[in-house]
């Protein structure tokens, strides 16, 4: 029954006293570093955390210079917290992109569901009936610029049995897509078509759709740039292996898709408040959508939450959540493999 997800964490007592806000920095394996912020509540002895992945570093900027001035502060139930949120200006300055609303709304509400469930004495998992499970994934990267093997080299001779979400750009050629293909690592290709006024955005080419496609028959096919005539012939007969990532925020958007899907990307900080991404969950299940779980270069405790729930949904899914070290420029030794196993805390929202 839609709604039953969320009615199961809906009624939770929480206790917000105050919280606090720390900043996070770090480059990361797409070429640019990667700022977030983790939003600290505290109440009755203890703290729940959420990470901000507004990806704009001029939004968390201002976010730290206005300090924690919200009015978060009381006795709630979750459910009623989360009403509250909703209903907040958020962002003292307008945010650079409407999508870091959504972002934003996340964070407080993920944290306060970790306090929530620390209060109760609870894990999350236990709250909603469902048993973690060993989570793949599969490590997302872009090949440089120039692209070239180097990157995804570099990461299989020193974890051989990754694979690997890329981003196609139009300087792939017949020989790199060749290489790319003969190491048998490509579980997805994201083709980034519904990003506009970003660095990902890519300029649509049939060419390339079509050297990619050919090359990797049994790979998803993330984000293409739907609404392209040629593309779209192109795409035709292949349109069971296409998932979808940046269109999606509501379950109003997977109904809209140009078809069916098979297979969609429910990214949590993407869809914003937790009850629409419960009901998101609910939909693709009652209706047979395979899912899995994307991040957003979290560098703290965000990335956790995302294992955790890729974990209690979409376990076998190709989850774009390795853990954060496979991110970095240079990824260290040492890295656990997929899949992870079951890292679920004893109470709260965390992960590991």
């Amino acid at each position: 029954m839609s709604g039953e997800l969320f009615a199961r964490v809906a009624d939770l007592p929480l206790i917000v006293e105050e919280y606090a806000l720390d900043r996070l920095e770090r480059d990361v394996s797409s070429d640019f570093t990667r700022v977030s912020t983790i939003v600290r509540l505290f109440g009755m002895g203890t703290e729940g955390v959420g990470e901000d992945v507004v990806y704009d570093a001029e939004d968390h900027d201002v976010l730290q210079e206005a300090g924690p001035t919200l009015p978060l502060a009381g006795d709630w139930t979750f459910g009623a917290f989360c009403d509250h949120v909703e209903s907040l200006n958020l962002f003292p300055e307008p945010p650079k992109t409407p999508v870091s609303a959504r972002y934003r709304i996340w964070t407080y509400q993920s944290a306060a569901l970790d306090l929530a469930l620390r209060q109760a004495g609870k894990p999350l998992h236990a709250v909603l009936g469902r048993e973690p499970r060993p989570l793949r994934f599969v490590v997302s990267l872009r090949l440089g610029a120039p692209s070239t093997i180097a990157p995804l080299r570099a990461r299989l001779d020193a974890y051989p049995s990754l694979e690997f979400k890329l981003d196609p750009t139009n300087d792939w050629d017949d020989a790199l897509v060749a290489e790319i293909a003969a190491t048998g690592a490509v579980e997805s290709v994201d083709f980034k078509g519904h990003y506009k006024g970003t660095i990902v955005d890519t300029v649509p080419e049939p060419a390339l759709y079509e050297r990619v496609l050919a090359a990797f028959p049994e790979a998803w096919i993330e984000d293409p740039h739907s609404g392209v005539p040629e593309i779209d012939e192109i795409l035709l007969p292949h349109r069971d292996r296409v998932s979808w990532d940046a269109p999606i925020h509501s379950v109003a958007d997977i109904l809209a898709l140009p078809w069916p899907p098979k297979m969609v990307n429910v990214k949590p900080s993407r869809l914003g408040p937790i009850r629409e991404l419960f009901a998101a969950y609910e939909h693709c299940e009652a209706n047979g959508i395979r899912m899995y779980g994307g991040g957003q270069f979290e560098l703290g405790p965000g990335r956790g939450q995302i294992q955790y729930l890729a974990s209690l949904f979409h376990a076998d899914g190709p989850n774009d959540t390795a853990p954060t070290g496979y991110n970095e420029p240079s990824p260290p030794a040492g890295l656990p493999d997929s899949p992870l196993p079951v890292q679920a805390s004893a109470i709260g929202f965390r992960w590991g």
